[in-house]
């Protein structure tokens, strides 16, 4: 008979593999993490990391709260299902941890081990060689001002026929549905450019990929480790599937490129990612990187690590601005229109940085609504293990990080911490100047500026390389949106989603907007 149920119903014969290969790792092997309190443990229970990640998975806001209140000047291990066993340092420690040179701890290590590169990705090597992020941290970084007006002009695009151009009635809209494909044009735009940017087939792969990799990643953590290549072919064939698709639509433009770049003389690529790309494959002396699906692949795992962070903090700025009241967005469209009256009506690097107002409005969303309970994720590589200042011991393979969620809602670093307070870091920027202290100092109020006490990005030199590019995308798109579109308020802002250690905005809230009449073109 139970032959028979586990040969007729697959699902019951894998639910039996990861149960017994949780129960026998759990028994037979001793954890590699140190002797250190457990948080959602209670005491004298058997298996007690086990099922505190279980706890915490339910309700990791809580569980968050305790790392970072009980154990605020001490370590301890923050067990999640779905992820690795963290080793949590308090606060005083984070800079110590972020000063750590990489032969001890690993940020990379620690990505790929997270997202299980290995398994999820059909080329792991993408991970392993990430040329991409120099690319990032280079062109992509230099040439952010030069690409506003692209990035303008994709904008008002996307938004005019996404948003809609009726001024007579109010409409409701679908906030994260209509954010992440904009943001996916937008940025695609950058990526690849026109006219693929806005080829529906290549947003839809490259949107349901970048889903595909944290799901599969979280079910691969549940599964004991010698069983996952023999699973993960089973659990990541949306992956591939979408890997394909998306090297398809992807592979006659990269071929029309190299080939039209081998006359040198006659040929100058577009400024985007795609050519920067190729023009870096030529300096690296390895073919590989000059291949076509080489290229494909760079292009869908930049996607991933920006569509639908970016597509979160703009869903989340918006709602919490239409969750405030009319003076706030009247204050903004003040800001707004005498910045850019004040630079010849021209956008640019200069009047972004002349809106502090939009720029705190982005730098609070993103504090309040912070995606990750932890920040600064590194795993141990040095073989001896590391010690913390407080004298922990941290063997090698164990995964350490700083607090995040409970950092930015702490009332003794920001004051009245739940509550969304729109030019926050504005008026803090106006104080500083107000008391004669350095640019400097007040600048560290930007949205981009990174801290132990601001992990929304990172810190250090492992903070989000993308951060600047993001930053001006998402201030410009929610510019164009508030100058051009009324809002009715919400009495109540729809409540945040965790899954897991992370957390989202409401998938399918609903706000009512029109056009404005003055915008009409």
């Amino acid at each position: 008979m139970i032959d028979s149920l586990l040969l007729d119903r697959p699902a019951v014969l894998f639910a039996g593999l990861v149960f017994v290969g949780i129960i026998f790792l759990r028994i037979f092997f001793s954890s590699s993490v140190p002797n250190l309190p457990i948080v959602g443990a209670k005491t004298c229970e058997w298996f007690p990391l086990l099922r505190a990640r279980w706890r915490n998975a339910v309700d990791p806001k809580a569980a968050s709260e305790i790392a970072y209140n009980r154990y605020r000047d001490s370590a301890c291990i923050f067990p999640m299902a779905g992820a690795q066993n963290f080793v949590q340092l308090p606060l005083k420690e984070a800079q110590w941890l972020i000063e750590r040179p990489d032969k001890d701890v690993c940020v990379r290590t620690g990505i790929i081990d997270s997202l299980q590169f290995e398994h999820t990705l059909m080329d792991p090597n993408l991970a392993h060689f990430p040329s991409h992020m120099s690319v990032i941290s280079g062109p992509l970084t230099r040439e952010v001002a030069n690409l506003i007006p692209d990035l303008l002009d994709e904008i008002q695009y996307d938004v005019d026929h996404l948003w809609g151009m009726e001024t007579g009635n109010y409409k409701s809209i679908c906030v994260y549905d209509l954010m992440s494909r904009l943001v996916g044009q937008a940025t695609n735009r950058v990526f690849v450019g026109l006219p693929l940017c806005r080829d529906p087939k290549l947003l839809d792969t490259a949107m349901a990929f970048s889903l595909d990799i944290p799901i599969s990643a979280t079910l691969l953590h549940f599964i004991w480790k010698p069983l996952r290549p023999v699973l993960a072919p089973f659990i990541t064939l949306p992956n591939r599937i979408h890997t394909n698709r998306a090297y398809k639509i992807l592979r006659p433009e990269i071929r029309r490129r190299l080939g039209e770049s081998t006359d040198k003389n006659s040929f100058k690529g577009p400024n985007d990612f795609l050519q920067w790309s190729i023009e870096q494959a030529k300096t690296l002396g390895d073919p590989y990187y000059g291949k076509v699906d080489t290229l494909a692949g760079r292009v869908l795992l930049n996607n991933f690590t920006s569509i639908h962070t970016s597509s979160f903090a703009i869903t989340h700025a918006i709602l919490d601005l239409v969750s405030t009241k009319q003076e706030i967005i009247d204050e903004l469209r003040s800001e707004i229109s005498s910045v850019l009256a004040a630079n010849g009506g021209e956008w640019s690097k200069r009047s972004l940085a002349a809106m502090p107002k939009l720029d705190s409005v982005m730098r609070e969303s993103q504090r309040l609504n912070s995606f990750v309970v932890t920040a600064t994720n590194r795993m141990v590589v040095n073989p001896n293990g590391v010690t913390t200042p407080s004298g922990v011991h941290i063997p090698k393979g164990t995964m350490v990080c700083a607090p995040s969620y409970s950092v930015m809602h702490d009332p003794d670093i920001y004051p009245d911490p739940e509550t969304f307070k729109p030019f926050r870091f504005a008026d803090k920027r106006t104080a500083l100047g107000e008391e004669g202290q350095s640019y400097v100092q007040r600048a560290r109020q930007a949205w981009t500026t990174t801290s132990p006490e601001y992990p929304a990005f990172g810190h250090g030199r492992h903070a989000c390389l993308g951060r600047f590019f993001a930053s001006t995308l998402l201030k410009l798109m929610l510019a164009y949106i508030l100058m051009n579109y009324d809002f009715q308020f919400l009495e109540r802002r729809p409540e945040n989603m965790w899954i897991g250690s992370n957390r989202t905005p409401p998938m399918k809230a609903i706000i009512t907007i029109k056009r404005r009449v003055e915008s009409e073109k």
